[in-house]
């Protein structure tokens, strides 16, 4: 695991860079996050968390683990954003979620990037081709692949 490092502050990096886009749609193009958009920005803070984590707390076994539980939870948060989009009429938890979400420490203190005032079916606009949520899915797959790859033994990656 001596050259995961590199992948390691990669992933990390990219994934800061996603919240930049997403602080761009939200402020820029005044796109409101939904309560779904809200746990995959926490997502990918876990998963770039886990990553430095790994890259400089000299386990990056142990960041690439924790870092794929996060993409295997932005998977499935993506997913479930998908199929709100796919089937009109449900729910993306803008009731009792919305309420939890905005009362948790880091929305009261940080609601420019954390407070869930949209709604799901606004996520539908093309942003390069593709949806938001289409977007977010893709992204946690590649991290969660790339992680996967960083978990495998040295001979079998070679």
């Amino acid at each position: 695991m001596k050259n995961s490092r590199p992948l390691l502050l990669a992933i990390a990096a990219a994934c800061f860079i996603v919240l930049g886009v997403a602080m761009y749609l939200q402020h820029g193009l005044d796109m409101l996050p939904c309560p779904l958009c809200v746990i995959q920005r926490y997502l990918f803070i876990a998963v770039a968390l886990a990553c430095l984590l790994g890259a400089f707390g000299g386990r990056p076994r142990l960041g690439a683990g924790l870092g794929l539980l996060g993409a295997f939870g932005g998977l499935g948060v993506a997913g479930k954003h998908l199929y709100v989009l796919a089937h009109p009429g449900l729910s993306c938890g803008i009731d009792p979620m919305e309420t939890i979400l905005n009362k948790i420490f880091t929305a009261e203190y940080l609601p420019f990037m954390f407070r869930a005032d949209g709604l799901c079916e606004d996520a539908t606009a093309p942003f390069f081709g593709l949806s938001i949520p289409q977007w977010s899915f893709l992204g946690f797959a590649v991290f969660a692949v790339a992680l996967a790859w960083l978990l495998l033994p040295a001979r079998r990656r070679a």
